[in-house]
């Protein structure tokens, strides 16, 4: 499609969008009382209009029924969290079996951990891309020290090439085949928080599995915003957070991967607790340990289900759309913004570097943009004018259009704002 930067041109996209009704399902913050064009949902999405009364039906269930929530509510409390497995498998591309929610992120990938980091004194390292976000980096060193090994010799990065800021994927396969035997896990990443690269993560799978490592992926930027297709990519495990594309809400329930090849497996370790007991049997109070069958034998406490409630509201929305969707129209309109950011770049004395891959396999919602010759005042003027970005040091604005509730008139209003704020300094 040619592209024209204009606001009429805009609107005519936005004319033709068939997701356009979505936009007025959500709640927008505002800055001089007007909606703001909001590119932060790689961060926290907005809320849904619809996530109130889903929060509001629990707290009605708890002040009519009490303790009988659990069993009389509308949606019973005790299994509300298997409401999630049928539309969170279409949206990972997985068995229903194999979706559980619970916890948040950083606390599923420890407990992912205990099931698929298992040392031995040979078979110890994990490999794990340089910078990945800091949570997660915390999390592999403090569980690489638990077991009794040094960081700095059993972590090992994946590193860019000199002068580049996106990883290539055959040294990506070089280097599992390099550690070879060593590797207990490799855990990176699906999309790369800072970049927005996407991982090829179905041949990265292979070449760890080819090496008898355990493969997991971090989809916090994945998950809602991406294709993915864990169970075909036969992936072992992965956990994602729910409050950035997926809107449930901030530090809100954690997503979780288990392939079903390791579902009733005695031998596989893991923490255990009573929700993840034997349905049928849980409330028998019983001493022994009878796991759920699928992805549910990895929850332990009971469901917390005013943080599950946003969620379920949200997840509502992506099943009545579907990924496909939701993909085609962020193609489009992220396209439409690089293309929009191109043209602001001709008309002013500044250069935008985009260092996200061009290439649109491998990328999903987010572009950011290195700015040089701008600083910080740039964002600020960005903040007071309109638009919420994200500023990630030293400059670099990442800008993420989601596509349930942006619209092809915020990319061109943005370039405007944007022209401003250069021309204006």
């Amino acid at each position: 499609m040619q592209f024209e930067n204009s606001r009429e041109f805009a609107r005519q996209l936005d004319g033709k969008d068939p997701l356009a009704k979505y936009r007025n399902e959500f709640i927008f913050p505002k800055i001089n009382n007007e909606n703001a064009i909001y590119f932060t949902g790689n961060s926290l999405g907005l809320q849904p209009k619809s996530a109130q009364s889903y929060v509001n039906d629990i707290m009605k269930d708890w002040g009519d029924l009490a303790v009988e929530g659990h069993f009389q509510a509308d949606k019973p409390w005790w299994d509300y969290h298997e409401r999630f497995a049928e539309k969170l498998s279409k949206v990972v591309g997985a068995k229903p079996k194999e979706i559980t929610v619970m916890n948040t992120l950083t606390v599923n990938l420890h407990l992912m951990m205990v099931s698929f980091y298992r040392p031995t004194k040979k078979r110890y390292k994990i490999i794990c891309e340089e910078k990945a976000f800091p949570s997660d980096q915390y999390m592999i060193s403090s569980q690489v020290r638990f077991h009794g090994f040094n960081p700095e010799d059993a972590i090992v990065e994946l590193k860019k090439r000199d002068g580049e800021h996106n990883f290539r994927t055959e040294d990506i396969l070089a280097k599992i085949e390099e550690v070879g035997e060593e590797c207990a896990l490799i855990l990176i990443g699906g999309v790369n928080y800072y970049t927005g690269q996407v991982f090829d993560m179905k041949t990265i799978t292979e070449a760890g599995h080819k090496i008898g490592a355990f493969v997991g992926w971090d989809l916090a930027h994945a998950a809602g915003n991406i294709k993915l297709e864990l169970h075909d990519w036969n992936v072992d495990f992965a956990a994602w957070c729910s409050y950035k594309y997926m809107n449930s809400g901030p530090g809100n329930v954690s997503g979780c991967f288990i392939n079903e090849k390791y579902h009733n497996k005695k031998d596989i370790p893991r923490f255990e607790g009573w929700w993840g007991h034997n349905k049928d049997r849980r409330f028998l109070m019983e001493p022994e340990f009878q796991p759920e069958d699928g992805a549910n034998a990895w929850q332990i406490s009971n469901a917390p289900v005013l943080a599950l409630a946003p969620y379920l509201a949200s997840l509502q929305m992506f099943d009545e759309v579907g990924m496909d969707a939701l993909i085609e129209k962020r193609n489009k309109i992220v396209a439409y913004l690089e293309f929009i950011l191109h043209e602001i770049d001709k008309e002013v004395d500044s250069t935008f570097e985009v260092i996200t891959p061009a290439n649109q396999e491998e990328r999903g919602t987010q572009l950011s943009v290195f700015l040089h010759g701008e600083g910080k005042e740039l964002f600020n003027y960005l903040m007071q004018n309109g638009v919420i970005p994200d500023w990630r040091e030293p400059n670099v604005i990442r800008l993420a259009p989601a596509p349930f509730y942006c619209s092809y008139e915020d990319m061109y209003e943005f370039g405007q704002i944007l022209k401003k704020g250069i021309l204006g300094k």
